[in-house]
């Protein structure tokens, strides 16, 4: 074990509390949305000065609310919420009943149709009277 792993071990074993804390993260330039748990450890340095280490997963973190990084774009421009948003919203995204199949089209022709959104919207256009 490297000598850092090991201080930052001895300095985990040291904190004065621990505060467990949840975020959402959204990504505004790919749209990638995650969630993170994280423990907040609080310290207190050989000066008396009170510091604190986040830890995910095990291992010590940068602060999320310093400067979040998607983590699947490595962009900097990502909102954090408050914890289940991200879930939230794919909770409703994606329906817990299931979804009944569809019979085969009748023809290639039919097989071979891409759907675009217009295809979806034409039913709310205005027929013109």
């Amino acid at each position: 074990m490297s000598e850092i792993a090991q201080q930052t071990t001895g300095l985990r074993n040291a904190a004065t509390a621990v505060v467990h804390e949840s975020y959402s993260f959204a990504c505004m330039r790919c749209g990638h949305g995650w969630e993170q748990s994280y423990e907040i450890e609080h310290h207190i340095d050989g000066d008396g000065r009170e510091f604190v280490m986040y830890v995910a997963d095990g291992q010590v973190v940068p602060s999320p609310l310093s400067r979040p990084t998607c983590q699947n774009c490595d962009n900097h421009v990502v909102r954090i919420m408050r914890a289940g948003q991200v879930s939230s919203v794919q909770n409703s995204l994606h329906p817990q009943r299931p979804i009944p199949r569809q019979a085969k089209p009748e023809s290639a022709a039919e097989a071979d149709h891409h759907w675009h959104l217009s295809d979806l919207l034409h039913v709310f256009h205005r027929k013109a009277s």
